[in-house]
């Protein structure tokens, strides 16, 4: 038995479970559900943009709540974030302005909270994932703006599950009241003034003590079907729990693993255990987005920012992977695929092994969400393969934009990038910082 099968499931049906594979269907049944919600919707998020898809997402969470007032409409996004501009902005009091706005304009019931995971941004951020509306979780990896949402043509593609299941959503709920909202350190950011770090710097110290022993609550009792799915947690590098399940669908796959991430920079357990596969002779999938379509890039034609290096150092990373993986490549063991479609962007995270266990999650199989941020995710066990056909069918709806790369020759390299590009990488790398920086990205 592997340690996750030790707490008891949610058990599911096939009908249970619904995969979504665009953005504008998501966007359609994220509405749909807010319409139609009776008694609760619970929104845990990264942000909540203040631009056209934000205020709409938003301005239906209040027409719902006036609508209804007995229903409980509570949004989780993070402290920080919500507080700031965007990149290379003025200073404002970001996202924030926007819901104190609409809560005076609307005079609902509806409540915005920031959860600050650690005292700066840089070090940490909320990366929960999972919209709960009364017995649905909808669980992405998306957060809430134009692109995530196609509001107009650019679209960030995601991966989309619907999953109908009371016990589920109820743990969900449970862990958000019990260890966020019942915590001094998780200030509404709703109503002005707005709270400041220094007013709660104890608590949130606390909060972060309580959150690295926190962990979801499992099924009551053990379920009797074969489609399963149960709900893991993490943040820090010691007793994450959600790493640990991580690692170990790495070192049990039998046969097949397929990897979706949009950063190329797997943690170094990670990356030992992917070499050990290749090397058992297993079968990997690694779908990645190429980086053009990654959410820091800027074409050189724009001014240059020093985040816009971020795509490069990225594929600096998977040269180096790809080159020294190439006989696995060449025998097709490794599969390597570059996603891209015209100028969007690509933001799949997520793990296949074995066409039994999925694992949907926030986690970008990266340091950071390794160490600094708090991370979710579910795991799906299907063992009778019930929801395979759905799962092809989203992979497949991915690979229409994929080309595989056949060796190291098809990625460019630091002479083919943009003079500051190249400058600001070979400086990093001169001086030694460029091992720092990637645990934080």
């Amino acid at each position: 038995m592997l340690f996750w099968q030790e707490k008891p499931a949610f058990g599911l049906t096939s009908k249970d479970v619904n995969v979504l594979t665009n953005a504008q269907d998501y966007r359609t049944q994220l509405l749909n559900l807010i319409a139609d919600a009776k008694t609760r919707i619970y929104i845990t998020a990264l942000y909540l943009q203040d631009d056209e898809a934000g205020r709409e997402v938003l301005e239906a969470l209040h027409n719902a709540s006036l609508a209804n007032p007995a229903l409980e409409v509570k949004v989780l996004v993070d402290f920080h974030r919500a507080q700031r501009g965007l990149i290379g902005a003025e200073k404002s009091d970001g996202n924030a302005s926007l819901y104190c706005d609409y809560l005076e304009k609307f005079k609902s019931n509806v409540q915005v909270f920031g959860v600050p995971v650690k005292a700066k941004e840089l070090f940490g951020v909320l990366h929960l994932k999972g919209f709960v509306i009364d017995d649905t979780l909808l669980y992405s990896g998306a957060s809430l703006n134009n692109v995530y949402l196609q509001h107009s043509d650019r679209y960030r593609l995601d991966r989309y599950f619907l999953i109908t299941q009371k016990g589920l959503c109820d743990s969900v709920i449970d862990f958000i009241e019990s260890k966020l909202l019942s915590s001094v350190a998780v200030p509404r950011i709703d109503t002005r003034p707005l709270k400041r770090l220094i007013d709660f710097k104890l608590e949130q110290k606390q909060l972060m003590r309580d959150l690295k022993a926190a962990s979801y609550k499992s099924a009551e009792q053990a379920s009797n079907n074969a489609l399963n799915i149960r709900l893991f947690l993490g943040l820090g590098r010691r007793h994450n729990e959600l790493n640990r399940m991580i690692k170990a669908l790495f070192d049990t796959t039998e046969r097949e693993l397929v990897l979706y991430t949009p950063y190329f920079n797997f943690p170094a357990p990670l990356m030992r255990s992917l070499r050990r596969l290749l090397k058992q002779g297993k079968h990997i999938t690694i779908v990645v987005g190429d980086k053009t379509a990654n959410d820091f890039y800027m074409p050189p034609s724009e001014p240059f920012s020093k985040i816009g290096a971020l795509p490069y150092l990225y594929e600096t990373i998977l040269h180096k992977f790809v080159k020294t993986q190439k006989r696995h490549i060449d025998n097709g063991n490794l599969n390597v695929y570059l996603w891209k479609h015209d100028n969007n962007s690509f933001h799949l995270k997520g793990i296949c092994a074995d066409r039994s266990k999925h694992l949907l999650s926030g986690h970008n199989l990266n340091p950071r969400a390794w160490g600094l941020d708090i991370e979710n995710g579910i795991l799906i066990e299907d063992p009778e393969q019930t929801i395979m056909q759905a799962i092809d069918n989203e992979k497949h709806e991915i690979l229409k934009h994929c080309r595989r790369l056949t060796g190291p020759d098809d990625l460019e390299t630091m002479e083919d990038y943009p003079q500051p590009v190249k400058k600001l990488l070979g400086q990093a790398k001169r001086v030694k910082v460029d091992f720092i920086i990637k645990r934080f990205i």
